[in-house]
């Protein structure tokens, strides 16, 4: 399974977010998106959801037209969790986490228990959405993407609400998502996490793309000083590697 995007140019105001841009996502895999702020990363995710329509260009589900796919097998496909934890209906958490069923229109009653289990929300299952964290609020929302199943999960920054344990906890999961078959799209302001839990790296400065490889090729000192304009160095083993950063000289 593969999403891409040829010549893919999208716009906000008319304004143009991402211009020109053209890669292949492969399934099984996680693919980590970072780059500067106002890079086009959360706009390119919108764009490989079919949640921003392209000015010019074309997003591809297994060589596909996107647009040609209707709205419940768009849903059933792709799972996009949005940067914001907003909820707007106060219901109990176990019922917003079925709410991922619905394209499917079954109960699935596995799927949810399974999700509900992944982002360790069992004592909160009965609990008002109200009466939630910020981050407790962010791993509801994902386990809903989660209950739906579907081919891909796009996800815009899911772990930076979440506490080292529960992001731990997370990366876990959507590992074990790709080791089955489902693609996995994150937007990442930590280059640690990208550089230690993807398999690939997309970078983006000024809405192209500057860089597409292996953690190690797409992160190294010469795409950081291009892409943030600081000097850098990374310490530590593979896996647990972190950065220090500096003024460029």
């Amino acid at each position: 399974m593969t999403l891409s995007v040829r010549n893919l140019t999208l716009e906000r105001g008319g304004t143009p977010v991402i211009e020109g841009l053209s890669t292949t996502l492969e399934a099984g895999t996680i693919t980590a998106i970072v780059g500067p702020n106002g890079a086009g990363k959360s706009s390119l995710l919108l764009g490989l959801a079919g949640l921003l329509d392209p000015a010019a260009g074309t997003v591809l589900l297994d060589h596909g037209s996107l647009r040609d796919l209707g709205p419940r097998a768009r849903a059933k496909a792709l799972g996009y969790l949005p940067q914001s934890a907003e909820i707007a209906w106060d219901v109990a958490v176990e019922a917003l986490v079925a709410l991922g069923r619905l394209p499917h229109r079954d109960r699935g009653r596995e799927e949810i228990e399974a999700a509900i289990a992944a982002l360790s929300l069992e004592d909160l299952r009965h609990r008002p959405a109200s009466r939630l964290s910020g981050g407790e609020r962010a791993r509801v929302l994902l386990a809903r993407v989660l209950a739906g199943t579907p081919r891909w999960i796009l996800a815009d920054e899911p772990l930076a609400a979440l506490d080292l344990a529960h992001q731990l906890a997370l990366v876990a999961h959507l590992k074990g998502c790709a080791a089955t078959g489902q693609g996995v799209v994150i937007v990442l302001h930590d280059l640690a996490l990208a550089m230690n839990h993807a398999d690939r790296v997309l970078v983006l400065n000024e809405g192209r793309l500057i860089a597409d490889g292996s953690p190690e090729e797409a992160l190294n000192r010469d795409v950081i000083s291009r892409g943030w304009g600081v000097a850098s160095q990374w310490i530590g083993d593979p896996g647990a590697r972190a950065v220090v950063v500096g003024e460029a000289g």
